[in-house]
């Protein structure tokens, strides 16, 4: 019987949830071992995981997926694969751009356009 069991055990209660397991584990740590510390790193590093790496992640999926739904014809953009073209036609889930210098069209898929850059009007001066 191990030692959380035999503290249920001597109150003659049940477990019942993981927390209150948890919760005898940190008790029952050993002071002279370190106490709870390393009991308490890898869920603290949880959340720390999630800050630096996911959240990240996901925000520059949110960006580039608003991105892709304000495209519009007459925008220029670059594919993942380095062509660069204006948009002619967009469709459902491809577009169809013009490469230059021979002005070739070319259909591509909505998910391959890496980045985006809106024509403005020139300003005449």
């Amino acid at each position: 019987m191990s030692r959380v069991d035999a503290v249920f055990a001597a109150k003659g209660e049940q477990r019942t949830c993981v927390g209150t397991s948890v919760a005898a584990i940190f008790i029952l740590a050993d002071p002279a071992s370190g106490g709870s510390l390393p009991l308490l790193l890898p869920l603290l590093l949880i959340p720390v995981l999630y800050l630096m790496l996911f959240r990240p992640q996901q925000k520059r999926q949110k960006q580039w997926q608003e991105m892709l739904a304000a495209l519009k014809t007459g925008d220029r953009v670059t594919t993942a694969g380095g062509l660069r073209g204006t948009i002619l036609n967009i469709k459902d889930d491809a577009i169809i751009i013009r490469v230059p210098p021979d002005n070739i069209k070319i259909e591509v898929a909505k998910n391959a356009i890496a980045s985006v850059t809106t024509q403005e009007p020139a300003s005449g001066s």
